[in-house]
């Protein structure tokens, strides 16, 4: 970790000025979310519930195309059919916010935090885990790693 402390030079999550999240609800029309992902270019959108705006889970764009194209979701089918569900019970999330040093983001993307394995984004909450407030790619930071001066 000490060559990605060097890299990122004490860079945090806030400093990918990460896009603010694009939520959608689970009783969305599938085409609606993915024409509102596209417009905004997202690669993931969060799923909060409609009452309690509980982040319930999210939706893969790319995986969502691939389901459109093999018949396992329609553009008319709810989000609920699509989207990827967190599980709530028995299970422990690295908690992401905006003051996250980037080197644990990228052990995160790469599967070195709390051993979960890589992952391709991450959701950027409050410290209290309440709001959402973007989410990181790892696409995000290769290219904060790019456009930074060395």
């Amino acid at each position: 970790m000490a060559a990605s402390a060097q890299k990122y030079r004490g860079a945090t999550v806030e400093d990918l000025d990460p896009p603010p999240a694009l939520s959608t609800k689970p009783t969305e029309v599938v085409a609606v979310a993915l024409m509102n992902a596209y417009e905004r270019d997202y690669s993931h959108l969060t799923v909060i519930s409609e009452d309690t705006r509980a982040l319930l889970g999210y939706l893969n764009i790319p995986r969502l195309r691939s389901m459109l194209q093999n018949g396992t979701v329609s553009e008319t089918d709810y989000v609920e059919k699509a989207m990827q569900k967190f599980q709530r019970s028995g299970k422990t999330y690295k908690v992401i916010t905006m003051d996250t040093p980037l080197e644990e983001l990228e052990a995160f993307f790469t599967g070195g935090i709390d051993g979960v394995g890589p992952q391709s984004f991450a959701v950027v909450t409050d410290g209290n885990r309440r709001f959402v407030l973007g989410v990181a790619t790892k696409g995000d930071l290769e290219e904060f790693v790019k456009r930074r001066p060395a």
